[in-house]
Order: structure tokens, then sequence, then C-alpha cells
């Protein structure tokens, strides 16, 4: 019932108010400075680790819960969130010792399995601190490897982060990895920069898992999809492989954002015999105005190319 708790459209010292005051009947909450704080559900054996902003949990949370309580309820895992302010790839010292007093109290160790999750600046958090307990799984949505400019450089995203140490304690996120007992690196192969972080992972452990023509902005993606707790589910399960990955990826033929981005890309290409089969297939299968005008357009196009070309001594 207290996870039940309503969070949405709080103020960020309301919302940290009401996260401290359910973990602490559930768990605990700790501070961790001025920027970041860790709020932990006891629950079972399973336990979930995800680093999050207060500012995404608002936006992709319909409750403006942390996405780990999902999995709480439905599979009763415990779940530990570490929360920051913003982007700040969690490089704050308060936020190592907290990691290195789960250590020494060997926190970890009396759950049967732990899996680390994150996306972007948290992402690359999941991967670097997934080495304070050997032997879990880790799932990295576009994380980013480094930031430090002597490897990462051409990554001119997050410049103003530049100052952030990526050398010292938890630093390099790949190399963080090598504890892992597996781990999964989500990314677009076609986002430039997301593919160069992603190749820096490559270790023989570490599967990729592509999504391509999705953009930017894959975890909103995964959330609206549906796609993100069934994708925990299974890495925390021990069942997620690529396979299992590319059936859950075949809702994106229902989702309309992604169907718009890969018609407007085949017209940019001038494809319009491909456009005119994906309008079409898409009209049978859903109610889309956007796609019946554009079925529309591009048919009356094509019959024109036609008409001109039978016109033609």
């Amino acid at each position: 019932d207290l996870m039940d708790t309503p969070m949405m459209g709080l103020p960020k010292d309301k919302w940290l108010a009401r996260l401290a005051g359910v973990s602490n009947e559930l768990g605990f909450f700790k501070d961790l400075g001025q920027r970041h704080c860790a709020s932990f559900i006891d629950k079972g054996p399973t336990l979930l680790v995800t680093f999050e902003t207060v500012q995404g949990i608002q936006a992709l949370s319909e409750n403006g819960q942390p996405l780990g309580w999902d999995l709480v309820r439905e599979n009763g895992w415990s779940h530990l969130c570490v929360t920051s302010d913003g982007d700040t790839w969690f490089r704050e010292a308060e936020v190592y010792r907290f990691f290195d007093q789960l250590i020494d109290e060997a926190f970890f160790e009396v759950f049967d399995s732990v899996l680390f999750y994150g996306a972007g600046p948290c992402g690359y958090a999941a991967a670097a601190f997934s080495v304070a307990t050997p032997g879990a799984t880790v799932v990295a949505v576009q994380p980013q490897a480094t930031l430090d400019p002597e490897m990462a450089g051409w990554d001119d995203r997050f410049a103003d982060q530049r100052r952030l140490s990526f050398t010292d304690r938890y630093g390099y996120a790949p190399d963080m990895l090598d504890a892992a007992q597996q781990a999964f690196i989500v990314f677009d192969p076609a986002e430039p920069l997301d593919a160069m972080h992603a190749a820096l992972f490559t270790r023989p452990h570490i599967v990729k898992l592509r999504m391509p023509r999705m953009g930017a902005a894959l975890q909103g993606s995964l959330v609206a999809m549906e796609l993100l707790d069934p994708l925990l589910t299974q890495a925390g399960n021990g069942d997620l492989t690529r396979l299992s990955f590319a059936r859950l990826y075949r809702a994106r033929r229902d989702y309309r954002t992604y169907l718009q981005m890969f018609l407007s890309r085949i017209e940019r290409d001038k494809r319009n015999g491909l456009a005119i089969m994906v309008s079409r297939n898409v009209t049978e299968r859903m109610n889309s105005p956007h796609f019946r005008k554009r079925l529309q357009v591009l048919t009356a196009a094509q019959m024109k190319i036609r008409d001109r070309t039978v016109d033609c001594p």
C-alpha cells in the first residue's frame, strides 16, 4: 500500500520527502550530498539497482515513482534506487563512499542475484558501479564509456561536464564491467556518438542489443512500447538473449513514433515505392490519419509520374 503513494507533479523537496518516507518504512533512505540520494525497498532475493534522475522519473513514470518500483510490485524484487538531481554521472565522493559502505557491510551478498540498470549518464553509472558486486548482470541503455577528453574528446555533447573526473575510482565504465557475469549495451547504431561509446564496451561477456532507427531517446521509447519491464525481467531471471530481445523489439511495428520516423527517413531517401508499402501496411493495421494522408499523397505522386511516362513519345 505504501508503494501506491502518488508522487507525480510534486516539487522536488516534497517528492524527496515522500520517497524518504516510503523507503524508510520498507527499507532505508540515505542522503548522499546535495545532489544524490539512495532509497532501498526490501522485498525479495533478487536486487534491482537503478540509477535515475529526479527529472527522468517525473518525465517517464505515470505516477512519479522510480522505474524499479513496478518490478518490485510485479516480481517481488528488492530495489535500490540511486537518484541524482540532473545529469551528474554520479561522480561524487559521497556516492563512492556509499558503495564502499555497501561492500564493507556485504550488502549485496544477501541477494541471490543483482541486476544494475541505467540509461545515458545513468547507464554509465550502472556499468561503473556494478564492480561493487562481482557476478552482477548489467543492462545499460545508451551508456557513455567515459567523458575523459583524452579518450572521448570526439563526444561534444557534454563539453560542460569535462571538469568531472573519470579517471579516479569507479571511473572507466568498460573496465568496471570486467567483474560482471554479463552485461547488455542497448543502443541505436545509426546514432554515431552512441555507437562509438558502445564500441568501447566490447568484451567477450558484453552483448550489444541494437535498436536501429529508434533515435536518441531509447529509454523513453522502451517505456512507451512497454518493453522496459519485460527487458529487465528477462535480464534479472537470466533469460535475456539477442533472440529474446529481437522478439521484444518487434513491438516497434505498432509504435507510431518509430513508424513516423521510419517513413520520414525513407521519404528523405526518395524511396517512394517503399514509402507507399509502409503507409499502406500501417493504414491497414491501425487507425492513423497521418499514414492515411501520406498514402494518398504518395500514391497520387506516383500516378502522376506514371502518366508522364506514358505520355512520353
